[in-house]
């Protein structure tokens, strides 16, 4: 059983946090907070109560619709891929800035909205979203074309322009990191878009759209349209005046975005799809070291990380020892409140991923997976559930093939290292992988025999906004961060023209 703090039962304790006005529930269009077209709204949910926190505008196609328009007039007409990129480049530092001034409130509200650890948030998530801003806002006017050297009497040369009006639709787990990362390149790069947050965590995206309009952002650049799916998103992905399309999401609904963007003007489609993580754990690595980072791993942010390290694969020769202190410290993470400094661990973000995960452990158990802590909610208000770690673990188990999105971890060993490669790269997954080597000779060639998009090398969950990040094989292609996202947003043509009486070819 994982410690409990007193607020882990989910009463609604506001001792911890004075909590904060919900100021903004309306779609985010050309500028304004305006009512849906339809007029309905949707709950968003607290997930510490699960009581109703607010009941926020619900976007379908017809906004959709209004909004792309917005976006495409300030697109072809308006000042944003007009102006200077070094003038772009204050109003995003000036974004940047105003969200630091606001940080207690934009990380409340993931904190009511996501059930995030309110500290976490405030010093490292909206710093990491400010930090993408201000990376983003310095490479605005380093956009650079190329001069080609051409046979004959001919100049050419290379533009990068923008690609057009985006459509964005982010997650869940990470709203204010996943904001930022979208949205950062497309307007370095001079594009208008259209974001749609997820259903289950609206309010921090409208909160940073009201702070870009008071930045100096213009009306039409970016437009936040909360909504489902089903309607709001198949708008986006299906949309003919959107020119690309950038989605963090499952592997189902990434499907479809592609589907609806190659039935409809063939927009070219960024996704990251998830991961099932392996971490490596060898006979050399520090055991006290490897725990930390296992945890740490897997039940950061209560397990909902696309990155998170479910697959922990260790050492025969350190595997009883690993796994007994593994236990041991898993027993006393502390799942509460997530205002509460003392918790590690908060709810999930709804009552559907709180059933997804114990549906998941079930089908661990009943496959024959020893199940050494966990496995249970805890309490019964609020989706909070038990720290989660299973041993004797098969390959072709559910639990070791399918992402579960919340604290479970499954618990493998290994004996050669040809053996873990073979086990990190079976799965349809391809995100992340850490290693734990001393050795340099095998963190070399595991780094480079792991299909996965970022390998870390006895460290975890290290990201930068000038490290590109992305999937292999089903966890998707294209990436968020570093330069490579930037020029996601462009787009290259070529300029081509005849030159008379040159000295020189």
């Amino acid at each position: 059983m994982s410690a409990l703090s007193d607020s882990s039962s989910g009463h609604n304790d506001n001792s911890f946090f004075k909590m904060p006005t919900i100021k903004f529930t309306q779609l985010f269009i050309n500028g304004n907070f305006v009512d849906s077209i339809s007029g309905r709204r949707f709950e968003t949910i607290d997930p510490r109560t699960e009581e109703v926190i607010a009941r926020v505008s619900e976007g379908d196609k017809e906004d959709i619709d209004v909004a792309v328009e917005a976006a495409r007039e300030a697109l072809d007409r308006g000042p944003w891929p007009r102006m200077a990129a070094s003038e772009r480049a204050k109003i995003m530092v000036k974004w940047a800035e105003l969200i630091e001034e606001n940080a207690e409130e934009a990380a409340a509200l993931d904190s009511m909205d996501a059930g995030k650890l309110y500290y976490f948030n405030k010093f490292a998530e909206i710093p990491s979203a400010t930090n993408a801003l201000r990376y983003y806002a310095g490479a605005a006017d380093k956009i650079h074309g190329k001069v080609l050297k051409m046979n004959g009497d001919f100049h050419a040369y290379t533009l990068m322009e923008p690609i057009g009006v985006v459509g964005h639709i982010i997650p869940w787990n990470a709203p204010s990191v996943s904001f930022f990362i979208k949205v950062s390149p497309a307007l370095a790069a001079g594009c208008t878009m259209v974001l749609k947050p997820a259903e289950q965590t609206p309010l921090s995206a409208l909160f940073y759209a009201h702070l870009a309009k008071l930045a100096g952002i213009p009306d039409g650049v970016l437009n936040v349209v909360p909504g489902f799916g089903p309607t709001a998103g198949a708008a986006i992905s299906s949309h003919m005046d959107i020119d690309a399309v950038s989605f963090t999401g499952s592997i189902e609904v990434g499907r479809e975005v592609m589907q609806s963007a190659a039935r409809s003007n063939l927009k070219p489609v960024s996704l990251e799809l998830g991961g099932k993580s392996p971490l490596i754990i060898f006979d050399d690595a520090d055991i006290d070291k490897a725990v930390d980072l296992a945890l740490i791993g897997i039940m950061s942010n209560k397990g909902e990380v696309c990155v998170a390290s479910s697959r922990v694969y260790v050492h025969e020769g350190i595997y009883d020892e690993f796994e007994k202190k593994l236990v041991e410290k898993a027993k006393t993470w502390v799942v509460g409140d997530p205002f509460d400094p003392k918790s590690q661990q908060g709810p999930q973000a709804d009552m559907n991923q709180l059933k997804k995960i114990l549906s998941y452990i079930e089908h661990g158990n009943r496959e024959g997976a020893t199940l050494l802590t966990g496995g249970n909610r805890v309490g019964n208000k609020g989706y909070y559930i038990q720290p989660t770690i299973f041993s004797n673990v098969k390959e072709d188990m559910l639990i070791a093939q399918e992402e579960i999105f919340g604290p479970v971890l499954a618990l493998m060993k290994f004996k050669t290292m040809e053996e873990a490669i073979k086990s990190a790269n079976n799965s349809k997954y391809g995100l992340a992988a850490g290693i734990m080597t001393k050795n340099l000779d095998t963190a070399n060639t595991m780094s480079r025999s792991i299909r996965a998009g970022i390998v870390w090398m006895n460290c975890y969950f290290v990201l930068g906004s000038d490290v590109p990040f992305g999937g292999y094989k089903m966890s998707g292609f294209g990436k968020d961060l570093g330069l490579e996202a930037l020029h996601k947003y462009l787009q290259t043509k070529s300029v081509v023209t005849p030159i008379y009486s040159s000295p020189w070819l």
